[in-house]
């Protein structure tokens, strides 16, 4: 990958459109014709060897030929001639192709795969490729149509990048009839270079866009994909819609874009993870693209709704109170005002009826009143037509107040002008300037609740992690040694009584259980665990035990297990003869009165690799259905919204039981599972079926933990880079002091703001280049909420004489998206400077990125740090004075 490559797809000064034509049937003719009537200010050059010149433009016979390199080349050939075309451009030095031509993976007869082949000669002349089977790109800011879309595209903030050629241009038809505009339109098609990984670093620092939208039929790069879309939807809100909802959905988007198909529930985990949103239709899409085109970021989500009728007004707060949002109280101070204004039949409260008869002066001086309320962080403004006719007046009203008005810029403002021919024209002033408009209630308030929903997400990741209890074991050690003892013994699997000890090793507590051979090994068996007992039957063709009559609950004594052997082989056997039998398996009887049972699986998806899914289980339980969804690695707030979700989306249910569900005891074992998976690679999946949630106390009952290979370790098996335990370094310095250099976690917030604190405001000067003020929760959750895999931060710590740790420094860099720079910044604990910790920190810092593989580490300082100065020359830094900066430039070429 290279952001440097890709800047050219979206500046370029100079086109070829290879393949150009004077058919208006042919896609050459559609490009040429977009291009020259979209006011595109650079060279135009058609190549074709078939016309002198294409619409009055002059035609050179082939790419040889042409009089300079262009920034940019469109192929409109024919999918056979689509591979030449890209030797010649690469030859030629051209570094950015977009290619129309479908079909190009079944244009070659040879055994290997063509879009392999154009990916590796692109790659060969450092040249990029948008496509296959794309519809092209819209740069408005540029005046460049370089696409087969009908029309051309508005200028806006709003980029938008689609695997789907038929839904960009139906995006398109319905923003222009909008009057919203793009700073980029972009169809990726199959995707064989340039996917949604690059765009989004690109588009999540690009000036012009202030909100992405995205169209997915699947992911290839899925950690080059969340990590992307993790660090743009910090600066800016991304939507997504996903197709591929149903299993028939799913097979159809693969046979689309030949994707690879995942579960749907994954994705959507994935999604939330990110911090993207999710809408689940056309309509919805356009509704929250409205909302992004139009809104400024909701500061709040008490929202009130003023209307000229009762109905719609109560339809729009069902539709609100359901999705989960919050009625504005009016204050007593908004109450009288509008006593004075309204007639006396009024509502009295939000919703604000201002009866039927209301014209534009009662509409503009009630949301000039609404508009003054503290209480309210946005405002819905219907309007029904009526006999008045004054729809188009009130409209005008309404935008005028809005304009004028001193918190126009604090508060967000959505209509529904209900209707059609009647409210159309009103409808049309909305869009004129700039303000959202929907036809029904139901659908503004959902547009609204959309920007509610984004809120809540990026709230919720910036949310400070409980620590697990220290108590808790974590010894992966011992864990990995059992499961490579099982591995080399060629199992696949391991059941309760071979994983306690694995599980034990994660604090994850099971029962008592014994295998046994036959019955009377059985009978042994309970005599040393004590009654009652649980039999199960044991076999790896078995899936569910219960479903063949493989289980017997409650057995008192000798006579019971002995039968209960007999009997359950019997049954299994009938039921199933092909069935290889184990053996059986003897549990004491789990004291199940006042518990809840729930179940946690560990799946692998195609796509997203290890997913965590939590449920209440059955024999027919599908995870990526019956249960909530998410992506390793967790910590106990994002656990925390795991169980949220599970109760929202009734995947379980609070049952009210006297020892039921104890959230805090459920989101230790969804973090310790966690754990467990991030630190075993053995593990290919995990069925705990069923657990048993009595209060504070959780016990695994049933366990199958599916193995990998011996040896057979996928390093891409995670989504998302956990936290990198294997960097952890204890070193001592001077004055005896032990400290631990580790990467920082978000559990750290706490004691970094401490540690921010401590800093003398000459420290804080040098840090910052600046002086500031005290860093809030926000802006601390950027730093210590980190991506591994393109930014690090080290802290040092130690344990102070009160037995608390605390930090003493940090150094981090961030590199950008090519491995190719990282810049570091680096603070020190004013009082425990001088003992070799600043050299520690940038050591380490420098083994890292020598380790990644990045090709420069720079950083810059004050001239005033000459500390900070000496001690990067003394590392091997090159060190150089900008004195009209007034700054130090430190910088190292890492081998």
């Amino acid at each position: 990958m290279s952001q440097r490559n890709i800047q050219s797809l979206f500046t370029p000064a100079c086109i070829a459109v290879i393949g150009a034509s004077n058919n208006h049937k042919k896609a050459g003719n559609g490009i040429m014709k977009n291009l020259l009537s979209s006011g595109f200010s650079g060279p135009i050059m058609p190549v074709t060897p078939n016309y002198r010149a294409v619409m009055g433009v002059l035609a050179y016979p082939n790419i040889d030929a042409l009089p300079v390199v262009p920034d940019l080349a469109i192929i409109c050939t024919h999918a056979d001639k689509v591979i030449a075309n890209i030797e010649q451009l690469g030859k030629f030095g051209c570094k950015v192709a977009i290619i129309m031509a479908s079909g190009i993976s079944e244009s070659d007869n040879q055994s290997y795969n063509t879009l392999s082949k154009l990916s590796t000669i692109a790659k060969q002349y450092g040249m990029r490729v948008l496509g296959p089977n794309s519809l092209g790109m819209i740069l408005p800011p540029l005046g460049l149509n370089a696409s087969l879309a009908h029309s051309n595209a508005l200028t806006g903030k709003i980029a938008f990048v689609s695997q789907s050629a038929a839904i960009c241009t139906t995006v398109l038809d319905w923003a222009n009839n909008k009057g919203i505009g793009f700073s980029s339109f972009i169809s990726i098609g199959e995707a064989c270079d340039i996917g949604f990984d690059e765009l989004l670093d690109y588009l999540g620092r690009d000036g012009k866009t202030a909100a992405i939208m995205l169209y997915i039929d699947s992911v290839s790069e899925k950690q080059h994909f969340l990590s992307a879309a993790r660090a743009a939807a910090r600066n800016k809100p991304i939507l997504v819609i996903k197709s591929g909802r149903s299993n028939e959905g799913i097979k159809a988007a693969m046979r689309h874009t030949g994707g690879i198909g995942g579960n749907d529930a994954v994705y959507e985990a994935a999604f939330r993870r990110a911090g993207m949103l999710r809408v689940t239709d056309l309509v919805d899409l356009f509704a929250a693209l409205e909302s992004l085109a139009h809104s400024t970021p909701l500061k709040g989500e008490r929202i009130a709704i003023i209307s000229n009728g009762g109905g719609p007004a109560v339809l729009a707060v069902d539709e609100l109170i359901l999705k989960g949002g919050k009625l504005a109280q009016l204050t007593n101070s908004t109450i009288t005002q509008l006593n004075q204004l309204l007639p006396s039949t009024w509502s009295k409260q939000n919703p604000v009826d201002l009866i039927g008869d209301a014209g534009h002066q009662r509409y503009a001086q009630a949301l000039d009143i609404v508009m003054h309320d503290e209480q309210c962080d946005a405002i819905l403004i219907l309007h029904s037509p009526s006999i008045l006719d004054e729809s188009e007046k009130i409209a005008q009203s309404v935008i005028d107040t809005i304009k004028q008005h001193p918190k126009r810029n604090h508060i967000n403002i959505i209509t529904n002008w209900s209707g059609e021919d009647a409210t159309y024209l009103a409808r049309k002033r909305f869009n004129q300037a700039s303000i959202p408009t929907y036809r029904t209630p139901e659908g503004a308030v959902r547009a609204f609740m959309y920007m509610v929903e984004y809120r809540r997400n990026q709230k919720l990741l910036q949310q400070i992690p409980q620590s697990i209890p220290s108590n808790i074991p974590t010894d992966s050690k011992t864990a990995r040694q059992l499961l490579q003892q099982a591995q080399t013994k060629q199992q696949c699997a391991i059941d309760t009584h071979q994983a306690a000890p694995v599980l034990q090793a994660y604090g994850l507590q099971t029962i008592e259980t014994h295998f046994a051979v036959n019955a009377d090994d059985a009978v042994s068996a309970a005599q040393k665990i004590g009654y009652p007992v649980a039999l199960k039957v044991q076999s790896a063709q078995l899936k569910y035990k219960s479903d063949v009559h493989g289980v017997m609950l409650n057995l008192y004594n000798d006579e019971q297990v002995q039968q209960a052997a007999a009997s359950v082989l019997e049954r299994v056997k009938q039921a199933t003869p092909d069935a290889v039998i184990d053996g059986l398996i003897i549990q004491k009887m789990a004291l199940t009165a006042g518990a809840q049972e729930l179940r946690v699986a560990v799946i692998n998806d195609p796509v997203f690799g290890l997913a965590i899914c939590l449920g209440e289980g059955g024999s027919d339980w599908d995870p990526t259905v019956d249960a909530a969804v998410a992506l390793p690695p967790l910590n106990m707030t994002l656990a925390r919204y795991m169980v949220i979700q599970a109760l929202k989306n009734r995947h379980i249910r609070d049952r009210q039981l006297p020892l039921g569900l104890n959230m805090d005891a459920i989101c230790v074992m969804l973090t310790q599972i966690s754990h467990l998976i991030i630190d075993c690679p053995e593990i290919a999946e995990i069925d705990f079926n069923p657990v048993l949630a009595a209060g504070e106390t959780i016990t695994l009952l049933d366990v199958n933990i599916k193995l990998n290979s011996d040896g057979e370790h996928n390093p891409h098996r995670l989504a998302i880079l956990p936290y990198p335990k294997e960097l952890e370094q204890h070193i001592t310095l001077k004055h005896n002091l032990a400290v631990m250099l580790r990467p920082i976690l978000p559990e750290d917030e706490p004691k970094h703001m401490d540690f921010d604190n401590s800093l003398s405001d000459e420290d804080r000067y040098k840090r910052y280049f600046s002086v500031r003020a005290k860093m809030t929760h926000e802006e601390m959750a950027v730093l210590t909420q980190i991506d591994y895999s393109r930014e690090m931060a080290f802290i040092a710590t130690t344990i102070n004489d009160q037995g608390d740790e605390i930090t003493l420094g940090a150094i981090r860099a961030c590199i950008d998206p090519d491995n190719i720079e990282a810049e570091f910044a680096m603070a020190v604990r004013s009082n425990y400077q001088g003992l070799g910790l600043g050299r520690a920190l940038l050591k380490k810092l420098v083994a890292y990125y020598q380790l990644k593989g990045t090709r420069k580490l720079m950083g810059f300082t004050m001239m005033e740090n000459r500390n900070m100065a000496n001690l990067a020359k003394s590392l091997g830094f090159e060190v150089s004075f900008d004195s009209e900066e007034h700054l130090i430039k430190m910088s190292m070429q890492l081998k």
